[in-house]
């Protein structure tokens, strides 16, 4: 092959690292932050936990003046491109000055480019904006302790008095159960994950762990240590006072569960020999019990979504304020600073090489330190924004609830802001707002609209939300169709089609008519 010059002209969007950061801290839940600030914290030396008597990013020169400031502008450029060139001021934290963060910048940052003199905050969340007046939203009433499913029931063990090996063997049950308390592995396999190929030694563990288990299913939970739902529920049935309903709905549970939620009361009467009032009184029994008897034992923070902003009542309208608990309070380590100034007085230009590599080394740690620090300044501040540009089109939301949901799409947002659609997309995901009526992720605040015959909109949030009380208001002998369900939505100026109702239903967790039907 002949070798050939060639010309390509192209452009391409070159992020720097800290762009790439602040585009990935953004779109990062609660959870995932906090695991990321606790990595950097391990990682850099300069980064330290504030105490409880600082604000949070508190910086830790109150104020310096315009020419320190370019100066440590020059530094940051140098540390970027790789140069060694230091200021004489940027060994501590620089004042995050509301002022000094222009609309430009934050503009720059939150579209996808960046300006080199970019410095600053638009606000510190340890002020006023990040602590909500007179709220009473308390973090350390999550802290509760919950003793596990298994710690309850290792107490229980204790009590009893029991042989060693049976004691082992209930011991190897508890370990084996699952978080809603059932046995998922039948026994047979338990027994030969411990015995291995001996198969005298697995026919004696079997009959072991069978002794365990009947020991097993008479500690609390009632139902603790089933196989399946029909025996869990027939655990709790044995324990009632002997009645012919509580036979009956024994027999039901262990043979006709599929029967019983399908309705189908002819089929039921005609296997059990029961009559339809002896089957509704065993129903009634049934619906009574814990078909999870684990439930009670779970971890409470497994069910708690923590909010990042909380919406409040102002006067007329809604303000809406960052959640301080989700807010990581970090500031510079002012002793490690202060040993790098040193290090840079006036005969540090006569130290070794390998001295003020390491110097250099350490400055890109101290820049690195302050860009993360004001990273996750900027996603809380855009955070705030975006939430308050929601509650601002949602204000019917705040007083009247779900149903007066008005249709919503991010374009909206992002163009009232000025931002690009995929940066309200990242504010918008695994980001939760409390409200009045509970906590939401930001994205259920977004919905599609539908027809009226007003020539309106309806959002879809607002009918599904009629949907639900429509069911709920509903005869349960009876119960509605989607066609029904859909008509009567049209009498009240809403067009939607049965097909949609029933996607509705579904995301809804509604049941189909037939198994809504009371027996």
């Amino acid at each position: 092959m002949k070798p050939t010059l060639q010309f390509r002209l192209s452009q391409h969007l070159a992020l720097t690292p800290q762009l790439q950061q602040s585009i990935r801290l953004l779109q990062l839940s609660t959870l995932e932050l906090h695991q990321e600030v606790e990595q950097m914290l391990e990682q850099n030396p300069f980064l330290e936990t504030d105490g409880d008597e600082g604000p949070a990013f508190e910086p830790l020169v109150e104020r310096t003046t315009l020419a320190e400031r370019v100066g440590e502008r020059e530094t940051e450029r140098a540390a970027e491109t790789g140069g060694d060139g230091v200021g004489a001021n940027d060994e501590a934290a620089a004042p995050l000055d509301a002022a000094e963060f222009g609309a430009t910048e934050r503009d720059d940052w939150e579209n996808g480019t960046e300006r080199e003199d970019f410095d600053g905050i638009r606000e510190t969340p340890g002020k006023s904006s990040a602590s909500p007046d007179g709220d009473d939203f308390d973090g350390a009433d999550r802290d509760t302790a919950i003793p596990s499913l298994q710690d309850h029931l290792r107490e229980q063990l204790s009590s009893l008095r029991l042989s060693a090996t049976d004691a082992a063997a209930v011991m190897v049950l508890i370990e084996s159960l699952n978080d809603d308390g059932y046995l998922d592995d039948p026994l047979e396999d338990i027994a030969a994950q411990l015995a291995g190929d001996d198969a005298e030694q697995r026919e004696e563990l079997l009959e072991r762990l069978q002794c365990g288990l009947r020991y097993l299913q008479s500690m609390e939970p009632t139902g603790v240590g089933a196989r399946d739902l029909a025996e869990c529920l027939t655990l709790q049935l044995r324990l009632l006072p002997r009645s012919e309903a509580q036979m009956v709905a024994i027999i039901v549970c262990k043979s006709h569960l599929e029967l019983l939620a399908r309705r189908d009361l002819k089929k039921l009467c005609a296997v059990t020999g029961a009559d339809e009032d002896m089957l509704r009184e065993a129903q009634g029994l049934i619906v009574a019990l814990e078909p999870k008897p684990g439930r009670q034992f779970a971890r409470a923070e497994a069910n708690i979504i923590i909010p990042d902003v909380i919406v409040q009542k102002a006067g007329r309208g809604w303000k809406v304020t960052l959640n301080p608990d989700v807010m990581p309070k970090l500031r510079i380590n002012d002793l490690y600073a202060n040993a790098i100034r040193a290090q840079r007085g006036p005969g540090s230009r006569s130290a070794p090489d390998a001295l003020n590599g390491a110097g250099a080394g350490l400055n890109s740690r101290l820049q690195e330190a302050r860009w993360f620090m004001k990273n996750i300044l900027q996603r809380f501040d855009t955070i705030q924004r975006v939430s308050q540009a929601i509650v601002e089109r949602q204000k019917n939301f705040f007083t009247h609830g779900a149903i007066a949901m008005k249709p919503l799409v991010l374009r909206e947002i992002a163009d009232e802001l000025g931002l690009h659609e995929s940066t309200i997309s990242r504010v918008t995901t695994a980001k939760y707002m409390n409200t009045p009526f509970g906590t939401f992720e930001l994205k259920y605040f977004f919905g599609s609209s539908l027809n009226t015959e007003a020539g309106g909109n309806a959002s879809s949030t607002a009918v599904r939300a009629l949907i639900k009380q429509i069911v709920a208001a509903e005869n349960p002998a009876k119960p509605l169709s989607d066609s029904q369900i859909s008509q009567m939505l049209d009498e009240q100026g809403i067009q939607v089609a049965r097909r949609t109702v029933a996607k509705y239903r579904d995301a809804l967790k509604i049941a189909p008519t037939q198994l809504r039907k009371a027996m």
